[in-house]
């Protein structure tokens, strides 16, 4: 059902077992926060997400009853971490089984086009048609490049159910959602001496589309009948709950943040909320390209946020035809392009992007896909700008939101103390079984009946 009922449903057999002394009926309630919700109410109430992110500990912990309250830029650091580490192996497999040739033909071709721009002479067809023909005989080592961003739930049922091959392509690491997931469901479970299925977790996220994410059978833990995320809730439904518990969110007081998968700092010297440099969709292509620069090639001049430096010469940044789809490629100390990054947001975009993987003609390492026009911070679960046109436009809207996501300072995943202290201890070694099971998923094409489209499989 995924909805604030069913939430209302478990705080209600929660008391009531409370009352009944059954402690056989009771659940631990985790509510996980996603950034971009906390910039949202932040826009509308005219707050700092460091408040919205108190007052929901408040309303969650205090008011309705549930007994954590956490924050996804947390877990968020693991998927960061995990893509990295995932495009760094996908491209070295690539280099070793023929993109060496594809890189070196490209880099030729870059050659040429900056000699061409120079001397004022249009680029022979010939030699574009020579490029493509060598990046052609690299066909077999297409299924490592490009590799593209899993994060999106809209985006990777698209590419399930229309364009199965395009599915090696995209990354295994889980999304912040399901990291979370796995957090709570494993290693909470463990250190608390609770079973997943007695913990109900609860993720607070700017699309609907999460729900699909969290109903996925791979994240269904069998031997424990439950679910890594087992509700989600949009920002427009939490802000649907103040309404029905008669609360007005600006009047709460924000609450004391006491739980450990948090990236805040709440102590009498400082109070502030972290976030990932980046995109409000995550930050995944700049921190995979920042990892990869320094992995690959040994480059540490790389910024946090490439797009914001613009006197940076490291990573050369361009918009496409639409704010929505950028470029950004990594150059060598010889001026050689050494990495090509896109972003593609909206499934118009997308589309263009899928083409040219299918094709085989697509020349980026690394695409950040989401299926919202602006990234995550325009989800359809997001609240609705409040103003009317005449005030603020829907664009405008949305700028606004971008910018207040944008106040979190951006802290590196390598830089989260807490977090790394729970990966040793909870993960270990990174390339083992056990790793690849907690932080990673996979993706399967939608088999379709078109004799009985009720028995089609999704």
């Amino acid at each position: 059902m995924q909805s604030q009922e069913e939430l209302y449903g478990i705080l209600n057999t929660n008391r009531l077992a409370h009352e009944q002394n059954d402690p056989s009926q009771h659940r631990t309630i985790v509510i996980s926060i996603s950034p971009q919700s906390r910039a949202s109410l932040a826009a509308k109430y005219n707050m700092t997400p460091l408040q919205v992110h108190q007052r929901l500990v408040y309303f969650f912990k205090h008011h309705l009853g549930a007994h954590h309250v956490f924050d996804t830029s947390f877990s968020r650091d693991l998927s960061l971490v995990e893509s990295a580490r995932e495009f760094v192996e996908r491209f070295r497999r690539y280099m070793a089984n023929g993109g060496d040739k594809v890189e070196a033909a490209l880099q030729q071709q870059d050659a040429e086009k900056q000699q061409e721009a120079e001397d004022g002479k249009r680029r022979p067809r010939a030699r574009r048609k020579a490029a493509k023909a060598e990046d052609g005989e690299g066909g077999s080592v297409q299924q490592d490049m490009p590799m593209l961003a899993s994060a999106c739930p809209g985006w990777v049922c698209y590419a399930e159910k229309t364009h199965g091959a395009v599915i090696p392509h995209i990354a295994a690491a889980k999304s912040p959602q399901q990291m979370m997931g796995s957090l709570v469901k494993d290693y909470l479970a463990t250190k608390t001496s609770t079973s997943p299925s007695a913990i109900y977790h609860v993720s607070v996220m700017p699309c609907y589309d999460k729900k699909l994410e969290a109903s996925r059978p791979d994240f269904f833990m069998e031997q424990f009948n439950t679910r890594e995320v087992d509700c989600v809730l949009t920002t427009g439904e939490i802000e649907k709950m103040f309404a029905e518990q008669n609360l007005q969110f600006d009047q709460l007081p924000e609450a004391e943040i006491d739980d450990m998968f948090n990236k805040v700092v709440v102590n009498p010297e400082m109070q502030m909320a972290f976030g990932t440099a980046g995109s409000s969709s995550g930050g995944y292509l700049e921190y995979i390209m920042r990892t990869a620069a320094r992995e690959l090639f040994n480059i540490h001049d790389v910024p946090a946020d490439p797009a914001a430096s613009p006197s940076n010469a490291r990573v050369i940044v361009k918009t496409g035809k639409n704010a929505d789809v950028k470029e950004y490629f990594l150059q060598g100390d010889d001026g050689r392009i050494l990495l090509r990054f896109a972003t593609a947001f909206g499934f118009r975009n997308i589309q263009n992007i899928v083409r040219k993987v299918k094709s085989g003609k697509c020349s980026y390492h690394y695409v950040e896909v989401m299926a919202c026009p602006g990234g995550c911070v325009n989800g359809g679960g997001q609240l609705l700008n409040p103003n009317s046109e005449e005030v603020m436009s829907a664009k405008d809207w949305i700028s606004r939101v971008e910018s207040v996501y944008q106040t979190v300072p951006g802290v590196a995943p390598e830089e989260n103390e807490v977090l790394k202290a729970i990966y040793n201890e909870w993960i270990g070694d990174p390339t083992s079984e056990r790793a690849h099971k907690l932080l990673r998923t996979q993706y399967h094409a939608v088999t379709q009946n078109l004799g009985n489209p009720l028995a089609t499989k999704w």
